[in-house]
């Protein structure tokens, strides 16, 4: 039996993310295998302090993604406030000012969708707490592509309605716990 290659990890979050975050991202060790791209809905009139909290917390790299960056095993890029962040090639990110989605931008579902078109199975996407449906096509799209998708347990998140949603879109999808979905990446 083959063991899975994985290339990447997505992460979507919103209202609770920092708490989410927080039991997930520290506990990664400093040479994980994958980049991780995070997108979480901040207000696009404040500066986001997220990379600033993480890099502080965490062992592997973290950074707000900037246009045209390339991209880095080991380290977690943020989308930064009022750009959408997508994966352009498995080599590089890009931004982008189109028009919120779902009156997010940036938007879970236009980072999981297009990382779902680069890495296709070898993605690993994750929904955590939130409170609108941001996550839920994006993620029915990584498993279209054939990618894994874990979802928190809404009842132990913050905010249910992005678990719930994200569940309802993909009933295949693992629902775990947060401390289940930090030793499935531990695994990688």
């Amino acid at each position: 039996m083959s063991v899975r290659r994985h290339e990447a990890v997505v992460i979507g979050a919103s209202a609770g993310a920092l708490e989410a975050l927080s039991v997930i991202l520290p506990a990664l060790p400093a040479q994980f295998p994958l980049p991780i791209f995070v997108v979480v809905h901040v207000p696009p009139d404040k500066r986001s302090m997220l990379a600033e909290l993480f890099r502080a917390k965490c062992e592997i790299d973290v950074r707000e993604a900037e246009d045209k960056e390339p991209i880095r095993a080991g380290t977690a890029f943020f989308g930064p406030p009022g750009y959408h962040l997508l994966v352009e090639t498995a080599q590089s990110l890009s931004l982008s000012m189109d028009e919120p989605i779902m009156f997010s931008r940036p938007s879970i579902d236009v980072l999981f969708e297009t990382a779902a078109d680069v890495y296709g199975p070898d993605l690993i996407a994750i929904v955590l707490t939130g409170a609108n449906h941001d996550g839920a096509a994006g993620l029915r799209a990584v498993v279209e592509a054939g990618g894994a998708a874990l979802v928190q347990n809404p009842h132990g998140a913050f905010a249910s309605a992005m678990p719930e949603a994200a569940i309802a879109a993909c009933p295949s999808a693992n629902v775990m716990s947060l401390a289940a979905i930090t030793e499935y990446l531990k695994k990688v």
